[in-house]
């Protein structure tokens, strides 16, 4: 069973024992030590040796191919494809072709699917593995309207039995390991993620991926990590901790609060895959690395933009390309005259050199309003 690689005395009020990065949790607060670290095992998912557990998140129309290859470059240790539907007439289409592409990387090739048929689960995680997913994830997570209102994503927790029908599917389905992306409920006063993630374990669930925030709470206001922490006291797969972890000292402040085994990045990554070198140096307590000057971040644009024009060719790929621009000149000097302008063009090579002349000389762009 995996729960670390060793337990200590309870004359320590040892609570929990988390493999990576050796952190305990324990009553009198416990922080975790080199020592400890050196004695941790890995983090595993099935056959897989997860390095790094921190996580990209999964997320619809974000994580496609050159964002996990950006993010994986920069240290994340696992990234699953966007969400995909459980509709498999639909994998006969461009759109959903690009989604399950498979990344440049070492890290295992995870799939996320959504749906509430446990039949069509089934299937679609099938496909999948037959186009090489080596990890099968199921989102219920998503508070989105147009996916609840197909009784998928989050609005799943409100049926724990619809929620067993579809878990037992799919894992029965396929050789790969399945992984499972929940909410912490449905509403504030229903956290029922404990019942949820009881059920996961029972189902055959390999790994678990808790977002500190309910259905009803969408985005607003801030996560809560005390109904992960309960997650992590009840169940024996490994648990990672999601939500509003946006650098080095909020993943060390959650994984010591909560004893999850790793942690997962969402919203922090647009446009700023260097979130992850920082996480993981923070967390084996090596120094920081410094901000890439706007000469890297220009560069690392560019390789991620010619990846986008590669997968999605020149007319889409284009358009694709335009919110990843906005989101890494944020901060930038003049930024905002250079994305008016850069919003106008739908050739990709005059897309690349905008952006290359604009992240070598932001200056030229202060021009009035």
């Amino acid at each position: 069973m995996w729960r670390g690689a060793f337990s200590l005395e309870k004359k320590i009020f040892l609570q929990t024992a988390v493999a990576p990065y050796g952190i305990f949790k324990v009553s009198h607060g416990l922080r975790y030590t080199a020592q400890l670290r050196q004695r941790a095992a890995m983090l595993e998912i099935g056959t897989h040796v997860i390095e790094n557990p921190v996580f990209l998140a999964p997320m619809a129309g974000v994580t496609d191919r050159p964002f996990r290859e950006a993010c994986t470059l920069q240290g994340a240790g696992y990234a699953a494809s966007e969400m995909i539907s459980s509709d498999t007439l639909l994998y006969a289409t461009a759109k959903t072709r690009h989604r399950i592409v498979r990344a440049n990387n070492d890290v295992p090739h995870a799939v996320q699917i959504a749906g509430s048929e446990p039949t069509a689960m089934a299937a679609a995680a099938v496909l999948n593995v037959q186009h090489g997913a080596q990890v099968i994830d199921i989102n219920m997570g998503c508070p989105a309207k147009k996916v609840c209102n197909r009784l998928a994503g989050s609005a799943l927790l409100e049926t724990p039995d619809l929620v067993r029908d579809i878990l037992r599917a799919v894992v029965a389905a396929v050789d790969v390991p399945v992984t499972l992306k929940i909410r912490t409920g449905p509403t504030p006063e229903n956290r029922n993620g404990v019942a949820i993630a009881k059920l996961a374990q029972d189902e055959g669930i390999a790994c678990l991926a808790v977002h500190g925030r309910t259905r009803s709470d969408k985005f607003r206001g801030s996560a809560e990590y005390d109904t992960i922490a309960a997650i992590v006291d009840a169940v024996s797969i490994p648990v990672i901790a999601n939500g509003d972890i946006h650098s080095g000292d909020d993943a060390r402040r959650v994984l010591e609060s909560t004893g999850a085994a790793g942690v997962m990045i969402g919203r922090a990554a647009q446009g700023n895959p260097w979130v992850f070198r920082e996480i993981t140096a923070c967390l084996n307590d090596e120094v920081i690395p410094a901000r890439p000057s706007l000469t890297e971040v220009g560069e690392a644009l560019i390789v991620h933009l010619k990846g986008c024009h590669q997968l999605y060719g020149d007319f889409r790929g284009v358009r694709i390309a335009r919110k990843h621009i906005a989101w890494y000149c944020k901060g930038v000097r003049n930024a905002a005259v250079f994305r008016e302008a850069v919003n106008k063009i739908d050739d990709p090579c005059e897309q690349l050199n905008y952006v290359e002349h604009f992240f070598a000389r932001p200056e030229c762009y202060e021009i009035a309003a």
